[in-house]
C-alpha cells in the first residue's frame, strides 16, 4: 500500500489523465492530480511563460520568462510527485488521438476553439472529459461522462471563455483544484458529481444539474 492510499484512503495510481493547457488551471488541475496519486499524467501545452502568467501560474518564477511552460511543470511536478509518470507534449494541438491510452482529458485552456475540438473529440471518441473556465472571480467545472450525462455543449461550456490575464490566482486555484477533484471522482467511480455544472460566482458557490 502506498504512502498516499494510507493518507487519503483511496488508490488512483493504475488510473491517467491528459491535462490539456498548462496555465492557471492546469497547473492547479496537475498537481492536485499528481498529490492525489495518479499514476500518469501527459501536460500539453506550446505557449511559453510570460510575466503577466505569473500571478496565478504558481510552478513558474520571474527566471522562467520565456521558457516552456509544458516541460518546466513536468519537470516540477516530476520532483513534487516522483512516483507519477509525467510526460508532456510541447505543440498547439486540434486533434487527441494521443489521448486514447488515458482515462480522462481535463481541459484547462483559455480559448474557445480549443475547448470545442476538445469537445467534439470527447464526444465521437467516447472519452470522459473535465471543463474548467474561469473569467475574474467567475468560473465553472464540469464532469462530461459519455452514455452518462449531457456534453459539454448543452451543459453550456462552449458559450463562455475566460479572459486572457484577467482572472486572479484565487479563481484558478478554486477551480483548477475542483477540476482535478471532479476527475478523481471518475476514477473512484463516484458519478454523483457527474454531470452538473459547478458555478463560481464571486463569494457563491452553487451547482445546476444539466438535462439532455
Amino acid at each position: 500500500m502506498s504512502v498516499k492510499t494510507d493518507v487519503q484512503g483511496f488508490d488512483i495510481s493504475k488510473n491517467s489523465a491528459v491535462v490539456i493547457g498548462c496555465g492557471g488551471l492546469g497547473t492547479n488541475a496537475a498537481v492536485h492530480l499528481a498529490g492525489a496519486g495518479v499514476g500518469r499524467l501527459l501536460l500539453v501545452d506550446y505557449d511559453t511563460v510570460e510575466q503577466r502568467n505569473l500571478n496565478r501560474q504558481f510552478f513558474y518564477t520571474g527566471e522562467d520568462i520565456g521558457r516552456p511552460k509544458c516541460s518546466l511543470l513536468a519537470e516540477r511536478l516530476s520532483a513534487y510527485a516522483p512516483d507519477c509518470g509525467i510526460e508532456c507534449l510541447e505543440k498547439k494541438v486540434s486533434e487527441f488521438s494521443f489521448a486514447d491510452g488515458y482515462d480522462v482529458i481535463v481541459a484547462a485552456v483559455d480559448n474557445i476553439e480549443t475547448r470545442k475540438a476538445v469537445s467534439d473529440w470527447c464526444v465521437k471518441n467516447k472519452k470522459p472529459c473535465v471543463n474548467g473556465s474561469i473569467n475574474g472571480f467567475f468560473g465553472t467545472a464540469y464532469l462530461y461522462i459519455p452514455g452518462k450525462t449531457p456534453d459539454l455543449e448543452k451543459a453550456g461550456c462552449l458559450n463562455e471563455t475566460g479572459v486572457k490575464n484577467r482572472s486572479p490566482s484565487v479563481t484558478a486555484g478554486i477551480i483548477g483544484a475542483l477540476e482535478a477533484k471532479l476527475a478523481v471522482d471518475l476514477f473512484l467511480g463516484d458519478f454523483d458529481s457527474a454531470g452538473k455544472l459547478y458555478i463560481l460566482d464571486g463569494n457563491e458557490i452553487r451547482m445546476l444539474c444539466v438535462k439532455e
